[in-house]
């Protein structure tokens, strides 16, 4: 019995003692709750502090960023007062200077108009002499160009050129020099020129004309071996041969005159009939007769185009191995070579010049 209460109060003592132990540890936690709260709160105070001095500097700054605007601003508008100052002063400025050029421009409108008067009037006096002494200058070359186109010579047109440089050099007037300068290229021009030989032209054409009847024709019946055989009758004669071979000799050369076999390129120089080789010789005639009227006339184109007609009737129907034939179509191609230059030189220029110093330009 007595060891059931011992055990009951050894039970009971450890149960005791555990309960003693927690009662401390409270006591001990307590100060540490305090410290830790009371950090927490100083925490947040310096934090609030720190904020607080944060803001405190941006509204410093913010205050002096609105006082540098404010300043900025009161500048800019300033700036734009002034600028629209000087704008409108550049306004009046130029609506002055553009009203002085417009009357700057009115007086060198009236100053160019006087001078343009004066210089008609100084025109007006001065060409009364000039124009003058220009139309007659202009009458004197026409004239001569006319002559030396009816003679065939340039000497009239340089003595008449060469007169008018000299009255011009001694009238001594500067609006004129442009009419010397091309009197001066006129004359040069024309030296440099190479005119036809007018007569010796006529006298080509007179000599093939006079040609015309002892060419042969095309189609002519000729014996073809007629020179071999005067050779041979004249060895023959030169040597004394018997009469029979004399007669056979004979004989043989008629019978080759029987047949004659020749080349004709022209068909209408073989249809050519003997009664109209007269008429052909006529009309060739009449044709170089017609050159040489159209080259005293100096109508060159009429005189080149017979020239040329005549040498092709020549080539057509006349025999071209002959050298009679051979040489009367060189020498009609020789007389169209040198009618190709007959054209004598103008005064085109001189005469231009003249036209334009007469009206006064």
């Amino acid at each position: 019995m007595s060891s059931e209460p011992t055990s009951e109060s050894a039970t009971v003592t450890p149960v005791a003692v555990p309960d003693a132990a927690p009662a401390a540890d409270d006591a001990s936690a307590q100060p540490r709750g305090v410290l830790i709260a009371r950090g927490t709160l100083y925490f947040f105070l310096a934090l609030s502090a720190v904020a607080l001095a944060a803001s405190g500097l941006l509204w410093q700054k913010l205050s002096n960023i609105q006082e540098q605007l404010a300043r900025q601003s009161a500048d800019s508008g300033a700036n734009a007062i002034e600028a629209r100052t000087v704008a409108r002063q550049a306004q009046e400025l130029a609506r002055d200077t553009a009203a002085r050029q417009a009357l700057t421009e009115t007086r060198l409108g009236e100053v160019a108009l006087q001078r343009t008067q004066i210089e008609e009037l100084m025109q007006s006096l001065s060409r009364s002499r000039d124009e003058n002494l220009v139309v007659d200058i202009e009458s004197s070359l026409r004239l001569a160009q006319q002559q030396a186109q009816l003679t065939g010579s340039v000497e009239p047109l340089l003595a008449e050129l060469r007169s008018a440089d000299k009255r011009l050099d001694r009238a001594a007037q500067p609006r004129l020099s442009r009419v010397r300068a091309a009197i001066a290229r006129d004359i040069d021009r024309i030296r440099a020129a190479s005119v036809t030989d007018v007569p010796g032209l006529l006298v080509k054409l007179d000599e093939l004309a006079r040609q015309v009847d002892e060419l042969p024709l095309a189609n002519a019946v000729v014996p073809a071996g007629a020179a071999a055989a005067a050779e041979r009758k004249a060895a023959s004669a030169s040597v004394q041969l018997p009469w029979w071979q004399k007669v056979l000799a004979d004989v043989r050369e008629e019978a080759r005159g029987l047949v004659r076999v020749s080349r004709v390129d022209e068909p209408e120089a073989v249809l050519l009939a003997p009664e109209q080789a007269f008429f052909l010789r006529e009309n060739l005639k009449l044709k170089l007769l017609n050159a040489r009227l159209g080259l005293l006339a100096r109508q060159t184109e009429s005189a080149r185009g017979d020239v040329t007609a005549a040498g092709a009737a020549l080539r057509k129907y006349f025999d071209p191995a002959a050298r009679k034939t051979q040489t009367a179509i060189a020498l009609a191609q020789q007389v169209q070579a040198q009618l190709h230059a007959v054209e004598l030189p103008r005064i085109d220029e001189t005469l231009a010049t003249l036209a334009t110093a007469a009206a006064g330009r």
